[in-house]
């Protein structure tokens, strides 16, 4: 008990503070408990807002709703939206890649990777039915309308079928290629060229002779756009995987020569890229290239006597996956993976190498779309004259005259494929699924191809968009 206080002799009673009853501090506990929990809730609230904010204001950017692409083995289907976000001045012309965006590359790169880790049965069953680059029913439309049309499509046309896909689906960004090699070629910088990276019948003669008709005749090798024809005292062509770099770069500037093309050996990833040049390639789909190259030389007897398809391909195994060879220059040997789970790593150690290729080349074509490929050729290589990419152009054609009226192309893809024999119609059921198999990565690599030719050809940031 405290001490009493004394005043005036009186003891007085020091004033005692009331004491809380158990239900007061209860009371009290429970209202602390429900304001540090009201706080609490108001903050959770408050960063709600914020993130739902964030991704309404994410989902409706841009003009219109967006298909997100497909992972693999997810159904696919071709995009159906226009361009969404903030358009740039990028790429190849503007040397700048989006600050909203790094692209699509690597999600692309992911899918063609997980693609070549599949068996090849797997792997063509699944770009059948999936469609997972958005080409094959771009293709499918794109013939369609050519057909009922009678024309090629305008590039309007193109757009309905294939807009620009946003900035993150597009396996053309972020911009791998180098602008000033193809600027130092447009100004005719001395010493620059073409490097024409020639897969055989697709489309590559066209392809020389579209330069023949824009480049100086002293500037043209002699013999198919190949100059080590010359070099190598006319014994080989298309072999530069066989001249260092300083060769080339010495005799190609020495001669004047402006283009160069590889047609017979692998493009050499290691240092072909160090060239003074502009590069390009043009692909095909693969078995109706291989089926192209058995007609060409052995049915219509071009240094090849063998008229049975069945023993030409199994003697021709260097055919087998060619394009991934290409472009991604294996060690010997590389035939050995092209199967097998235990080899899952070699395909896509050679696919990725093959991809990231082909992202560095300034203009890569389709043969089956060559007659839209005017825009990218008149503003990557200058060249003011494409009528050769809508006229059939073959080498020795005065051996084998072809009277199918497909001389000159006013159909496109379709007139293309008048041209070409039917895979499925010339080959039995099982060479037919035997020879797909065998150039299963390839088929990969075809798709990533055409998407970046689509791409390229209809997004105005990228040089696309203008009239075919």
């Amino acid at each position: 008990m405290p001490p009493r206080i004394m005043k005036n002799g009186r003891r007085i009673k020091r004033p005692q503070r009331p004491t809380l009853s158990s239900a007061s501090r209860n009371s009290t506990f429970l209202e602390t408990i429900f304001l540090v929990g009201l706080v609490i809730a108001v903050f959770i609230a408050f960063w709600l807002y914020q993130l739902v904010t964030i991704l309404m204001s994410s989902s409706v950017s841009g003009p219109g709703p967006v298909m997100s692409l497909p992972d693999v083995p997810s159904p696919g289907g071709l995009i159906q939206q226009q361009q969404q976000g903030q358009v740039i001045s990028g790429g190849l012309r503007g040397g700048v890649t989006s600050s909203l965006t790094g692209g699509g590359y690597k999600h692309f790169l992911d899918i063609a990777l997980d693609l070549t880790s599949l068996e090849p049965a797997e792997v063509l069953a699944t770009l059948e039915q999936n469609d997972p680059f958005q080409t094959n029913h771009f293709d499918t439309l794109l013939l369609q309308q050519e057909t009922s049309l009678k024309r090629t499509l305008t590039i309007e046309e193109i757009k309905d079928i294939f807009p620009c896909p946003r900035l993150d689906e597009r396996i053309t960004l972020p911009d791998a290629r180098v602008e000033q090699k193809a600027k130092d070629f447009r100004d005719g910088k001395h010493g620059t060229f073409l490097f024409f990276q020639h897969l055989r019948k697709a489309g590559g003669t066209n392809f020389c002779s579209l330069a023949e008709k824009n480049l100086p005749k002293e500037a043209q090798p002699h013999y198919y756009c190949m100059p080590d024809m010359g070099w190598s005292g006319n014994k080989d062509a298309g072999y530069l995987h066989s001249w260092s770099n300083e060769e080339i770069i010495t005799r190609m500037a020495k001669q004047g020569f402006r283009i160069a093309g590889n047609e017979w050996e692998n493009f050499d990833v290691s240092r072909h890229f160090d060239l003074p040049a502009v590069f390009a390639t043009s692909f095909r789909k693969p078995l109706d290239r291989a089926l192209s190259q058995f007609r060409f030389e052995c049915i219509e007897d071009r240094g090849c006597h063998i008229k049975d398809v069945h023993k030409w391909w199994e003697q021709r195994k260097d055919l087998w996956n060619v394009y991934t060879k290409t472009f991604a220059d294996p060690p010997v040997g590389a035939r050995n993976h092209f199967k097998g789970s235990e080899h899952s790593k070699q395909r896509r150690e050679m696919m990725a190498t093959a991809i990231d290729t082909l992202s560095k080349f300034h203009i890569v074509l389709s043969m089956e779309w060559l007659a839209y490929a005017a825009p990218q050729v008149k503003s990557i290589l200058g060249f003011n004259d494409v009528s050769a990419l809508t006229t059939r152009v073959r080498p020795h054609i005065s051996q084998a005259i072809r009277e199918d009226g497909q001389e000159h192309n006013s159909l496109g893809s379709a007139s293309i494929k008048k041209a070409s024999w039917d895979p499925k119609e010339y080959l039995d059921a099982a060479q037919y699924k035997k020879m797909s198999e065998d150039l299963a990565l390839d088929e990969i690599l075809t798709e990533v191809a055409r998407r970046m030719f689509l791409e390229r050809l209809v997004c105005e940031d990228l040089g696309g968009g203008v009239p075919i």
